[in-house]
């Protein structure tokens, strides 16, 4: 398809001008117009550079011009200053000295073969620069009371004109009722006084256009006291008299204009000037000026004609003067004159020139320029407003101007008459394409350019048919117009232009697009002020029209991208807001369009912010103690106010710093505030909505409260003792606001409580006091009272409270302790008498330490371990024994003040346990159908060693049956397990066992070899095994040395923390796992102690050793064993286990 192309471009590219709706085509010749002109007066003001005369026309052929000046031919080309236009009549005066003689009425003449058209008169002004003339005025001489007039006289200039009255030092003289200018510029005294009299009054002219200002030589008034005979001073009244204007006035002005009428009256006392309109009232325009003394009326119409009365009136009677005004016009087309007609040869041609004005504007014809009557033909007929070309022939062709005059003005139009016979010529292109929307109107053009006119039809081409219906309608200018596009009108159509000269038609094809329409349109939102806004805005329209889609946003009826490009951003049918302010606010319209159609849609944005501060503070109600704050709320922003805090300020104790006094609700705009003694306050009012806390209000006006007495008492007395003869008493001050009055103090009573009747009083500005020499640990009843020198606060309560405490006096009796098993027991005892607490209660300590293990019979240095009980207990678990030892346990009380003596040491024994997991399980040696295991002893066996309970089972696919070994001898560390199945794998678990039991076992995985398995594999196998043995043996070497420093350097602390936890023991010492039970946990780390691992020896059945090392603290035998790394360290350490000396494989 032909792309489609705009009908403003496919129209028409050439010259083109309307006749009864026709275009023109560009060959046909045509009468010249004029298109710019300058016309009404051009005055050569000083400050312009040139002086431009505008003329230009088009015409066919091209015109040519001529001007007159006055009348008289004027030719610019022949005077070398002048400036001209080669292309136009216009041409231009230099503002020079010589530009006065161009002074004059000037005319401009466009022409070509055809005829000729003629500009507007212009008029060319050159001010003179206006001069009051040089006169000696003589002083004007008064006598009091008696009316003058200082004549102005301003000389003519430029208008606009202002006139005004100063003296020498350019002072303005005052004007009243009684002293005023009138319009001509004279100053008038309705009656003097002697203080009038001055000998420089000057009169000033402005003339804003040429810029001057002028000054009459200054005039002199001298007003003389009036006497009677009798030499006193009196001044004789008389009744008003107008002295302008001085007869009979009849005013004539145009409509539009400004009315001005003056009435300024004499007399004494002044008189006072009243206007009124004769049988109606004054226009509702009117406004009185200049005292009463003007009256004026802008914009005039016909209603303001008539009759108008100003009356001047005093005590002793009144004058009046009458004003006829007539309300003229400037002439006025009553029809616009058609300025170009077209007429076929042979027809009446009809030039109608209808004006109105007042008075009636005269008509005068002329063609080409030319007044009519020096064409003298017979085809020509004049009427009143219009003249008649009958049978016009082609020689009748011209420009005939018709002028319309009055007094006021003129009116010119030129009508151009082209008489001619043209076969008919379609303008608008062939085959253009238009495009619509269903139910949608669509033009579709057809000028056609004829003389005489031609008759113009349309039909249907492809698919043919005819357009005959109410939705087709054939325009004035051609064009067929369609209504309410059906798909069925898509197509093409043919125009047919047909007249007595001949015949012509065009095609053209309409296409139906799809509708563009907004699919997701923006939607209403409310944003926070700082925040950002989005706006989307989705659109479909027909793919063909998508590359001219434009999609426009709108902020209430305005252009954001002209308007509003700052914090806005586009994209893709989305509109960003950034930082949104208030003037964000508003209605927002998306607007999407293409050639064909467009789409609205429209969304309201609400900018929440906080409130603006309340407003109009006032306080009413003001009493000593107490004021009602009332405020206005301003604006909340979109987001209700929820409630307001108001604040108070006192400039004595804490000057400028505000303070909360009371929140109320949102819908409260006024509060009762209570209010401290002595306080001089200020307030002001916080506003509160969603959005957050608005910036305060500004402040009320101060109110200031009388002192009184203070209105409580301090509170939270605490009584306390921190050395045993002493008792310490403090309180919460006042705050200083509270204070009520100046020199503030506190009346502090205290008496033994049952004992003692007589308070004893102190008078204290702080707020604590110290009584010394008191018994221990008595209680005492206290109260404080406040005082200042307007009186006491009201009564105080009594608080109870103890003097100072001491040190506990007795020890807990009747100790006992029940070995509940080998790491816990259970303590009991007696409480303390409250008479030998000497204090309040603070709690129990319970300390033990360990005196002898039993498994040794060695003695042990003593460390002491302790549990704190606070409050009052009788008993306690002890938790964390070390099984099979002995102990010794003593129990005190303590208070505020310290520990109390300890009751005497009881010894107790704890029993055997469990032992510990063995630290080491090995398996080497790998055979067809044996393994060795390998181990060391537990590091704390917390009794007896009897031996050990080795069990193990084959983790192949499944689990096999567990089988138990139970090896006899406790120095055993390596066992040989035979009879096992060729290549199997094996878990084994080994656990130490006592008297009472075997403790937790240790695991470890192995498995038996098949025959087929080389020997360099089994000794490679044994290389590993061997370093990482020596890695395990000096590793575990790093551990112990490190447990042996910690233990010795750290253990106290471990004490302290014991002593400081005050969760209760009992519930800790059951969660406990216990050495003294069997614990199958095999994965339980190891434990750092002092005993040394016991001798290793080799078991009878295995092979035979060899040396697989050098070194000698590390030796191996040849299944892998390390019997030599623990011999070789109790070398280093111990000299002695068990008794025996120590042994080396």
């Amino acid at each position: 398809m032909r792309g489609l192309r705009s009908l403003i471009v496919g129209l028409l590219s050439a010259f083109f001008s309307t006749a009864f709706g026709l275009y023109f085509p560009p060959h046909v010749e045509q009468l010249p117009t004029i298109t710019t002109q300058t016309s009404g007066s051009l005055i050569a003001l000083p400050y312009d550079e040139n002086l431009l005369f505008k003329c230009e026309a088009k015409g066919n052929p091209r015109p040519t011009y001529r001007w007159t000046k006055d009348g008289m031919d004027f030719d610019p080309h022949k005077d070398p200053r002048l400036i001209k236009e080669e292309s136009s009549g216009t041409f231009v005066i230099p503002n020079t000295k010589e530009k006065v003689k161009y002074q004059g009425k000037y005319r401009c003449y466009a022409s070509n073969k055809l005829g000729t058209a003629i500009s507007e008169e212009l008029e060319f002004i050159v001010p003179v620069v206006p001069k009051f003339p040089k006169e000696k005025t003589e002083p004007v001489v008064v006598t009091e009371g008696d009316s003058v007039v200082l004549v102005c006289n301003p000389p003519q200039g430029t208008p606009p004109w202002q006139l005004y009255w100063m003296t020498n030092d350019l002072l303005h003289i005052e004007q009243n009722e009684r002293v005023s200018m009138g319009l001509n510029g004279n100053l008038y005294f309705s009656n003097t006084l002697v203080t009038d009299s001055h000998d420089d009054y000057c009169c000033f002219a402005s003339f804003s256009r040429i810029r001057t200002i002028v000054q009459k030589p200054r005039m002199a008034l001298r007003v003389k006291p009036s006497q009677g005979d009798d030499d006193i001073t009196s001044v004789q009244k008389r009744k008003p008299s107008i002295l302008v204007p001085s007869s009979h006035s009849m005013t004539y002005l145009k409509k539009g204009e400004e009315l001005e009428l003056e009435c300024i009256a004499e007399g004494l006392p002044t008189p006072v000037v009243e206007w009124i309109k004769m049988w109606d009232n004054l226009p509702n325009r009117t406004q009185i000026k200049n005292y009463g003394k003007l009256l004026t009326i802008p914009n005039l119409t016909d209603q303001d004609e008539g009759k108008y009365m100003c009356k001047a009136k005093n005590d002793l009677g009144e004058a009046v003067h009458h004003f006829h005004v007539v309300v003229e016009e400037l002439p006025s087309w009553q029809e616009e004159p058609v300025k170009s007609q077209l007429a076929e040869i042979g027809s009446d041609i009809h030039i109608k020139c209808s004006a109105r004005g007042k008075p009636q504007p005269t008509i005068t014809w002329k063609r080409n320029g030319q007044p009519l009557d020096d064409f003298p033909s017979t085809n020509y007929k004049m009427l009143d407003d219009r003249i008649i070309i009958l049978r016009a022939e082609q020689k009748d062709t011209a420009v005939y101007q018709c002028e319309a005059s009055n007094k006021h003005g003129t009116l010119l139009v030129n009508t151009n008459v082209l008489v001619m016979n043209h076969p008919p010529l379609i303008l608008t292109p062939n085959y253009l394409e238009y495009a619509t929307m269903l139910d949608k109107s669509v033009i579709m053009d057809c000028r056609v350019f004829s003389s005489p006119p031609a008759t113009i039809n349309w039909r249907r081409e492809d698919p043919e048919g005819s357009l005959d219906g109410e939705r087709y309608s054939l325009l004035k200018n051609g064009s067929l117009q369609i209504h309410k596009v059906e798909m069925e009108d898509m197509g093409q159509y043919k125009c047919l232009a047909n007249s007595s000269e001949g015949t012509m038609s065009l095609t053209t094809e309409l296409f139906i697009k799809d509708s563009t329409r907004i699919v997701k349109p923006p939607q209403d939102m409310k944003v926070k002020r700082g925040s950002m806004a989005e706006l989307e805005c989705q659109v479909e329209c027909d793919p063909t029209l998508r590359r001219e889609l434009e999609i426009l946003w709108m902020k209430d009826g305005m252009n954001i991208l002209s308007n509003f490009s700052e914090g806005y951003f586009r994209d893709d049918g989305i509109l960003q807001i950034v930082n949104v302010s208030h003037s964000d606010k508003g209605k927002y319209t998306c607007i999407v369009r293409t050639s064909l159609d467009q789409d609205t849609a429209s969304a309201y944005i609400t900018v929440l912010d906080v409130p603006d501060p309340p407003v109009q503070l006032t306080l009413t109600d003001l009493k000593d103690r107490s004021v009602s704050l009332h405020w206005t709320a301003a604006s909340d922003h979109n987001s209700p106010i929820t409630e307001f805090i108001i604040q108070y300020e006192e400039n004595h104790w804490e000057p400028e710093k505000w303070k909360e006094l009371l929140r109320v609700a949102g819908s409260q705009f006024s509060a009762p505030l209570t209010l401290y003694g002595h306080i001089n306050y200020q307030f002001r009012v916080i506003a509160v909505n969603t959005i957050g806390k608005s910036r305060p209000s500004m402040p009320s006006e101060r109110h200031k409260t009388p002192p009184c007495a203070p209105d409580r008492n301090p509170e939270n007395i605490k009584i306390e003792g921190h050395l045993p003869h002493q008792m310490d008493i403090s309180w919460e001050p006042l705050l200083p606001v509270e204070h009520n009055g100046p020199s503030l103090e506190y009346k502090l009573s205290y008496r033994l409580m049952g004992v003692e009747d007589i308070w004893k009083e102190q008078m204290v500005k702080r707020h604590s006091f110290v009584v010394r020499d008191t018994p221990t640990f008595v209680p005492y009843e206290v109260k404080i009272q406040a005082f200042n020198h307007h009186g006491w606060a009201p009564e105080p309560r009594v608080v109870t409270g103890y003097s100072g405490e001491d040190m506990p006096l007795a020890a807990p009796e009747d100790v006992s302790v029940e070995v509940l098993n080998c790491t816990m027991l259970r303590v009991s005892w007696s409480p303390v008498p409250q008479s030998a607490l000497r204090g309040h209660l603070g709690g129990y300590t319970v300390h033990w330490w360990q005196t002898q293990s039993l498994l040794t019979s060695k003695r042990i240095p003593s460390e002491r371990q302790s549990l704190t009980m606070p409050g009052n207990r009788s008993h306690t678990m002890v938790p964390g024994l070390k099984p099979f030892s002995e102990y010794s346990l003593t129990v005190n009380v303590f208070n505020r003040r310290g520990n109390g003596p300890s009751s005497s040491p009881i010894s107790f024994t704890t029993p055997q346990g469990v032992p510990e997991q063995p630290p080491i399980l090995r398996a080497t040696n790998f055979q067809k159908d044996s393994i060795t295991l390998v181990w060391a002893p537990p590091h704390e066996t917390n009794g007896f060693l009897t031996g050990y309970l080795l069990q193990y089972q084959t983790v192949n696919e499944t689990l096999g049956e567990l089988k138990s070994v139970n090896i006899s001898a406790s120095d055993t560390t390596q066992w040989v397990l035979r009879d096992l199945q060729e290549d199997n794998w094996y878990t084994f678990y080994l656990s130490a066992c006592t008297q009472v039991g075997c403790g937790s076992a240790i695991s470890e995985e192995g498995g038996t070899v098949s025959e087929a398995l080389p020997s360099k594999q089994l000794m490679a196998s044994h290389e590993w095994f061997v370093v990482m043995m020596c890695a395990v043996a000096l590793l575990t070497l790093l551990v112990l040395i490190g447990c042996f420093v910690l233990k010795n350097k750290g253990g106290k602390y471990a004490v302290k923390e014991k002593e400081e936890t005050p969760a209760d023991p009992e519930a800790h010492a059951m969660g406990e796992e216990s050495p003294c039970e069997y614990s199958d946990d095999d994965e339980k780390p190891l434990k750092s102690s002092h005993q040394l691992f016991t001798d290793i020896k080799a078991n009878d059945s295995s092979e035979d050793s060899s040396v697989m090392s050098d070194d000698d603290d590390c030796e191996f035998n040849e299944d892998g064993s390390f019997i030599g790394e623990y011999s070789g360290y109790k070398r280093r350490v111990s000299t002695e286990v068990n008794g025996h000396a120590p042994v080396t494989s």
